[in-house]
């Protein structure tokens, strides 16, 4: 007797320290986290992401015109670590909260100061920091589970995507770095003279499509202070951009022989068709 009566004490007693801990089990709407560096900034996206369930969402789970936390649980967090452009709207360094009105065709997209609320049920406009307006679009694919994506990535951009359903609206992200890039530089090269250092430089200007004049310096620069044909590939696309289709072919002939004499056939190959392309060109 004694016996059961300590084995039913044990019991009861781990249902107490059960109800006093709280059950903890899976989440329906489970938390996600998502970061993208795009130009030097970096952006973390951290939601809850609910599932569709054989419900219809846009129009009845969540209603046209009316705020939605973007998410579940709790209002879904956006930080930025440096000065970004959100669809053109200045946004500072900082944590957010993401909401947006859904609506058939757009939705309006909020930027809010107010990350200690829960979203739609605390929701001041005093407290936003950039709102406008998206396109929607219709998937042809189901999306199960709410999704936020970084998509399209480019050089100082990013498409921050959020799917859910069939439908998916983009956001576009910015972060303008010439400025920045611009101080780097002078402040690296006024002392330096470092052939890696001048082809980053040249690169930059030649992916953003800006100061071309400037890129064939840095370029020659590194190329006349260690020729590589990596090197002197770029320098020949710099010179035919700038419509100097002789020099350029000169110079990819450079760099043809030296990655030849490297046996690295795709530089090989890849200079075969910039050669094509440009003796066209030079006629």
């Amino acid at each position: 007797m004694k016996k059961i009566f300590f084995l039913a004490s044990i019991f009861f007693a781990m249902i107490a320290l059960v109800n006093a801990q709280g059950l903890v089990t899976p989440q329906p709407s489970p938390l996600s986290k998502i970061s993208q560096k795009f130009g030097l900034a970096e952006a973390t996206v951290t939601y809850s992401r609910p599932s569709a369930k054989n419900r219809v969402i846009f129009g009845d789970i969540v209603p046209f015109g009316k705020i939605w936390r973007t998410g579940a649980n709790s209002s879904t967090k956006i930080k930025f670590d440096d000065e970004v452009f959100v669809e053109g709207n200045k946004v500072p360094a900082g944590e957010y909260s993401l909401m947006s009105f859904p609506d058939k065709e757009q939705w309006t997209i909020v930027i809010n100061k107010d990350t200690k609320g829960n979203g739609a049920f605390t929701y001041q406009e005093s407290d936003d920091v950039a709102k406008f307006t998206v396109k929607s679009t219709k998937l042809m694919q189901h999306i199960e589970s709410f999704t936020v994506e970084f998509t399209d990535l480019g050089f100082n951009s990013a498409n921050l995507e959020l799917s859910w359903e069939k439908t998916a609206v983009k956001i576009k992200l910015e972060n303008k770095v010439d400025e920045k890039i611009a101080k780097q530089i002078e402040r690296l090269t006024a002392p330096t003279r470092d052939a890696q250092l001048y082809s980053n430089i040249a690169s930059y200007y030649f992916e953003t499509n800006q100061k071309n004049a400037e890129a064939l310096n840095f370029i020659t620069k590194a190329t006349d202070l260690a020729p590589r044909y990596w090197t002197l590939q770029m320098k020949a696309k710099i010179q035919a951009r700038g419509n100097d289709f002789a020099g350029a072919l000169a110079t990819l002939e450079k760099s043809t022989e030296l990655a030849t004499k490297d046996k690295d056939d795709a530089y090989v190959n890849a200079n075969g068709k910039l050669k094509a392309e440009w003796e066209k060109k030079k006629k």
